[in-house]
């Protein structure tokens, strides 16, 4: 059963088209990830969603309701956590949270209850009555979150929950979704970690220039790739002939795909093996060929390995291509003043 249906959303911030005909389904109960560099838009998407801002074209339903036209009884069916953590300095974290139950329209009595809830779930006790001004970032996050389960949503969503947080911090917030996600709770988590959508999600669709460009469960999309992700290296030639000759080889080879030449250090080939069966045929015909090989490394696909085929390019590339820009526009602007 789909809990939320977003189907061909089109969003432009001037001459800027943040989303692009984006399609995305996510059944109900899915801890469903959303993986992109920053810029991709998957910011833009949460924010629609959850009737902060509305699309150019396109449609949103969550549990069968159309989010545009119904956006007040969507509020109380969703839990959104921002990638910004907006908290009252002067407040103390429990009037945070009552603030927030007394917004949701909760009765006093159930709105203290769940505030005790949090408060003992997300292991806040020890600071919960000292002035919010007074956290860590750690601490603002689990408030943040405590304030987005406080009226028991249908829906979490979640926009980079663990950005800039330490390690003991980030493993309080994976437990917690572990948790909700094994009571039924439907997550939807945006992030561009890798290793948080791998570990956490179930279902998952990697987002690139306002579009879904892969969907599926992490292991489906790693499998898709072949069993292994292959590092050969051999000898360095005097020409890209010989090069070129090698990765012909390679490629002949049943059950090898995706080579790709390196030739940034000595000579080596990137490619996915589907069993070893491919491996020892390459080993064998690579001898006969007189090509010697000075070393071959094995892994396990990974999901920058899906945004690579997907994208012809890694997720690191496309942060560092997004900040790039965002550096350019920034020099730009300067020097027109």
């Amino acid at each position: 059963m789909l809990l939320v249906e977003l189907h061909n959303l089109e969003k432009s911030y001037g001459s800027v088209l943040a989303l692009r005909k984006l399609t995305l389904e996510i059944p109900k109960g899915t801890l469903f990830g959303l993986l992109g560099p920053n810029g991709s838009g998957k910011s833009t998407t949460l924010r629609i969603l959850c009737t902060l801002l509305e699309p150019d074209s396109g449609t949103v339903t969550v549990a069968g309701e159309n989010v545009l036209k119904n956006p007040r009884n969507i509020r109380s069916k969703i839990g959104f956590v921002a990638q910004e953590v907006a908290i009252d300095k002067i407040l103390t974290g429990r009037e945070l949270l009552q603030l927030h139950g007394d917004l949701y329209h909760l009765r006093r009595n159930y709105r203290d209850k769940r505030i005790l809830e949090m408060i003992d779930r997300l292991d806040m006790a020890e600071w919960i009555d000292r002035r919010s001004g007074t956290y860590s970032g750690g601490m603002k996050r689990r408030l943040d979150l405590a304030a987005g389960l406080l009226h028991e949503p249908e829906l979490l969503v979640l926009d980079e929950p663990t950005v800039g947080l330490d390690i003991e911090s980030r493993s309080k917030v994976w437990s917690l979704l572990r948790e909700l996600h094994t009571e039924g709770t439907t997550i939807l988590l945006s992030s561009h970690y890798l290793e948080e959508v791998d570990a956490l999600s179930d279902q998952m669709a990697i987002i690139d220039s306002g579009k879904v460009i892969a969907q599926g469960s992490p292991s489906e999309l790693k499998k898709e790739l072949g069993n292994n992700r292959v590092t050969l290296k051999v000898r360095e030639f005097s020409n890209q002939v010989e090069g070129e000759k090698v990765r012909q080889l390679i490629l002949g080879i049943r059950g090898v795909h995706d080579v790709v030449v390196n030739t940034s250090q000595g000579f080596s080939l990137n490619f996915f093996a589907d069993d070893s069966d491919s491996l020892s045929k390459m080993r064998s015909d690579l001898n006969e060929a007189g090509f010697g090989i000075f070393s071959l490394s094995e892994s396990r696909p990974s999901l920058d390995d899906v945004y690579l085929k997907a994208t012809g390019k890694t997720l690191m590339d496309a942060e560092l291509e997004v900040s790039s820009k965002r550096d350019f526009k920034k020099e730009a602007k300067q020097s027109m003043r």
